[in-house]
């Protein structure tokens, strides 16, 4: 399939519902509205390709641009790659998700994670709080930097209430309950944290999206015996 036939199929999928429902989260013209299920039909026949899901991405078409997240080689993908994506990456879908599930399974994914979580720039914050916490799902805890971890569990703890952007306080939330999900040797750790941060407040907009606690979080994940447990791929 070349680009042109994934945008004639993605236009033909386009659902004036959904694409109201992802306007309302943030997303932008262009899109269609496409469905995920949708999404994934097309996948199935392009599997995992680098050099499309480049081209996608350069489309500007939301839809076009979550596809490519999810059909996106993470052993061809470039760091400069990654980081044009990640400036274009304008809303939530695709900050907080496409990009973030790429980089973290990339070799240099926590390397990114770190410095985007720097940025001044809301979206590329958010990316970096993401893709350390999908990074922290998909590598072995013998992989990982656990006292990296456990500094970023800390700067979390100071920073969430007083940080001005929305999705940052979200993703910096999300990660509280990734680490305390995945890593088993912090879950206490992040527990801890987590009663310690309580109610974090975002402006969720015209949605009804809630922010989870991260504490009751973890425990309905220790609950169901998955604690520890790791994701074979972070894209869903």
């Amino acid at each position: 399939m070349t680009t042109d036939d994934i945008l004639k199929e993605l236009k033909s999928y386009g659902d004036e519902q959904t694409k109201k429902t992802l306007m309302r989260h943030g997303a932008k013209e262009p899109l269609f509205g496409v469905k995920v299920q949708d999404l994934k039909k097309i996948l199935k026949k392009t599997k995992k390709n680098h050099q499309l899901s480049i081209e996608l991405y350069a489309t500007g078409n939301s839809d076009a641009m979550y596809l490519a997240g999810l059909m996106a080689d993470e052993k061809q993908i470039t760091k400069d790659q990654l980081e044009n994506w990640v400036d274009k990456a304008y809303w939530s879908y695709l900050s907080e998700y496409a990009v973030p599930w790429v980089a973290a399974e990339t070799d240099f994914g926590f390397e990114l994670g770190l410095k985007w979580i720097d940025s001044d720039r809301e979206t590329i914050a958010a990316a970096g709080w993401s893709t350390l916490a999908y990074y922290a799902s998909v590598n072995d805890d013998a992989n990982l930097d656990i006292d990296a971890y456990i500094k970023l569990l800390n700067r979390v703890k100071e920073q969430i209430h007083s940080s001005e952007h929305n999705r940052v306080r979200y993703t910096m939330n999300g990660f509280v309950i990734a680490v305390g999900s995945y890593i088993q040797e912090l879950t206490d750790t992040a527990k801890d944290i987590a009663v310690q941060i309580g109610k974090v407040t975002v402006n969720m907009g015209n949605t009804a999206c809630k922010v989870p606690m991260a504490n009751d979080y973890i425990d309905k994940v220790a609950a169901k015996g998955r604690i520890g447990k790791k994701r074979k791929t972070a894209r869903c």
